[in-house]
């Protein structure tokens, strides 16, 4: 028993996962910032350009 739980711990397929799992969650936050303020000027060129014609 006292082996089995020095492999536990030992293991780090779970640190793994869950350092891809937040590394993901950063990239998404990123491009999520990223669209929106690309939204907001794509938005504001258009009302320029609907404005002018």
């Amino acid at each position: 028993m006292i082996r089995n739980l020095t492999q536990l711990f030992k293991n780090e397929d779970g640190a793994t996962a869950i350092e891809y799992g937040l590394i993901a969650a950063l990239i998404a936050v990123a491009a999520i910032a990223a669209f929106q303020l690309v939204g907001t000027n794509l938005s504001s060129i258009f009302n320029t350009i609907a404005g002018d014609l």
